[in-house]
């Protein structure tokens, strides 16, 4: 940093609005979409793991493996072959996911005591009705905990993207411009931003009411908008509608988890 520069600058901040504002839909749609299609994918493996128990060990072999492939290095494989587009950044961001979404969705549907599910099926229900209305609900506490930790995860990988061009770059690519033309407010506005939002993931704790709720909205967005997302690519309004509908879903689980920290900061006053 040059002699002299004001470390941070909020005439240019507050005057700059409009990109800001820009930097931080573009990181939603980058986390958005490879949680929601991460949460879909660990959904239907840890019921099958949990059904074939044979299938956990390599499941989470693979998951690991995908886990552990630097994010950079995915996407310069990725970039000759997919071109600089959103898919370039969502396909690595989406299989980081799955590791931490699948142990412990099968973590929650293990934690079911045998004695209850012995009761669903002696009151008749088949194995569908048994995850539906038994396993899954029993489930969402440690279903929210992988959710949070994933979205912090996305979140902090999210501003490697920046790396893939400014159309899609998000809060990284505040940060990246700020350092390569030695102008401090930008990467300490970036840095800030997704620490906040990391923090807010983070730091979530909900009822058992809100808890459900949330994950049914998150599965809502995860089934709606990794479908349609790529119809809006293709045939543009026609399923911009709809894939807006599933990113909304999503959003609004994830302003849930805000709300909780809120409820509970303002219960911690009382007390």
């Amino acid at each position: 940093m040059p002699p002299g520069t004001q470390i941070f600058d909020f005439d240019w901040a507050f005057g700059h609005l409009d990109q800001i504002w820009t930097r931080i839909i573009q990181h939603f749609q980058l986390i958005l979409v490879p949680l929601a299609v991460g949460i879909l994918i660990s959904l239907v493996l840890a019921v099958f793991a949990v059904r074939q128990r044979w299938a956990y060990p390599p499941i989470t072999l693979l998951t690991g493996i995908l886990y552990t492939i630097p994010s950079l290095a995915a996407f310069a494989v990725l970039k000759p072959v997919l071109g600089l587009n959103l898919l370039t950044a969502w396909i690595p961001l989406t299989t980081y996911t799955l590791l931490i979404l699948f142990r412990n969705f099968t973590a929650g549907f293990t934690a079911v005591p045998a004695e209850i599910l012995e009761s669903a099926e002696g009151m008749g229900y088949t194995r569908r009705q048994r995850l539906l209305r038994v396993e899954l609900p029993l489930a969402i506490p440690l279903m929210i905990a992988g959710i949070r930790l994933a979205s912090v995860t996305t979140i902090g990988l999210a501003t490697i993207a920046a790396v893939l061009g400014d159309t899609f770059g998000g809060l990284g690519q505040l940060i990246t411009e700020g350092i390569q033309t030695f102008f401090p407010t930008q990467y300490l506005l970036g840095a800030f931003l997704s620490i906040l939002l990391a923090f807010v993931q983070g730091s979530v704790s909900l009822s058992e009411s809100s808890k459900r709720l949330s994950v049914i909205l998150l599965l809502a967005g995860s089934i709606i908008l990794p479908v349609f997302v790529l119809l809006e690519l293709q045939l543009g309004l026609l399923a911009g509608g709809i894939a807006d509908a599933g990113g909304l879903l999503v959003i609004i689980a994830l302003t849930m988890m805000l709300f909780g920290i809120l409820r509970n900061g303002r219960r911690g006053a009382e007390r």
